[in-house]
């Protein structure tokens, strides 16, 4: 098995073509299991991580930068020779404390929070510093401003943005430009066979800016493993009843014409002799405007399915019927 590479947008930075994702890390999964999880990423060829200081996903203030900590311990027992064999990206803007202040994307805030990650991480700088969603309360200039001060600084090499509207990115990067600062080199959206909104407004943008896409959920939550049935309640202790991040999985996917599709999609799996994860996978990383999904996973052996998709090749008679199969997903609701 091996991970092609790509460069990261217009950047000359080159990154692997699978990102490891690491929410999981401290609620769902424990510190000596999320290592186990790091190291059969980096075996099986990839070495572009992606974290946040909010995560672990579906914790409370008690357990926030608990996953950062983990990367920081993992990142420092593997010397310092192996630091530079990585990229790594976290994000700002969740609740960090119980201060108003304590959140967002000011200056005041990012400012704090980038050396609060760095410390976490037990590193001087990160390659890839992402505004976690779009604060409306503060003026795009702001967060702009903070960005470059952070890259100028040295803290950060690289910025970019998750879950932004597009016409919200389409003005952070004009003003950047119109200001002179640091340019926006990314984003991260939500994409898979069974959420394809991206397709019309974002992705299209991206491609015009050079922006690199790195997405997650390709596997709509764990839904398109396959594993899950109809009719049935979410089992404990996965993305679907996770603390507080349960009831938002269960919204995005846990419904009738999500089961509905996913059976389609495994049909159409099993005649081509390929695990669905594989195949869904496989799918997000034939669109030639993405850079890197981001894989993740609560056990080592869920990395194997996915970590597949890089040598997995759709053909174009099975590409254009899953693009057919999951069309309406392109448009939000089912049509009415």
């Amino acid at each position: 098995m091996s991970i092609p590479t790509t460069r990261l947008g217009r950047t000359g930075l080159t990154v692997s073509r699978l990102a490891l994702g690491t929410m999981t890390f401290g609620l769902q999964t424990d510190e000596a299991v999320s290592h186990r999880i790091l190291d059969r990423a980096t075996d099986g060829g990839i070495n572009f991580l992606d974290t946040a200081d909010v995560y672990p996903l579906g914790g409370e203030l008690d357990t926030v930068g608990r996953t950062e900590e983990i990367i920081g311990r993992w990142l420092r027992a593997q010397g310092g020779n192996r630091r530079s064999q990585f990229v790594i990206a976290t994000k700002a803007c969740g609740r960090m404390g119980p201060h108003s202040w304590n959140q967002g994307a000011s200056r005041k805030h990012l400012l704090d929070a980038i050396d609060a990650s760095l410390k976490r991480l037990q590193m001087d700088h990160v390659d890839l510093y992402q505004l976690h969603h779009d604060d409306r309360a503060t003026p795009l200039d702001e967060s702009l401003e903070a960005l470059d001060t952070i890259v100028r600084s040295g803290r950060a090499r690289y910025v970019g943005v998750s879950n932004f509207l597009s016409y919200r990115l389409a003005r952070a990067i004009g003003r950047a430009e119109l200001n002179k600062l640091t340019q926006l080199v990314s984003v991260q959206p939500r994409y898979s066979l069974l959420f394809r909104e991206i397709e019309r407004e974002l992705l299209p943008l991206a491609g015009e800016e050079g922006l690199g896409v790195i997405p997650y959920n390709p596997l709509a939550g764990g839904l398109l493993t396959g594993k899950y049935q109809p009719g049935t309640k979410p089992e404990e202790n996965t993305r679907f009843t996770l603390g507080t991040a349960g009831g938002m999985y269960q919204n995005r996917y846990w419904n009738d014409r999500s089961f509905d599709t996913v059976s389609e999609l495994h049909k159409l799996a099993d005649q081509a002799g390929v695990p669905l994860a594989t195949l869904a996978v496989a799918w997000v990383m034939a669109n030639p405007l993405i850079t890197a999904p981001l894989l993740g996973a609560s056990r080592p052996e869920q990395l194997d399915a996915t970590l597949a998709a890089a040598d997995y090749k759709i053909d174009a008679d099975l590409k254009k019927k899953l693009d057919e199969l999951t069309a309406d997903y392109r448009k939000g609701d089912a049509p009415r």
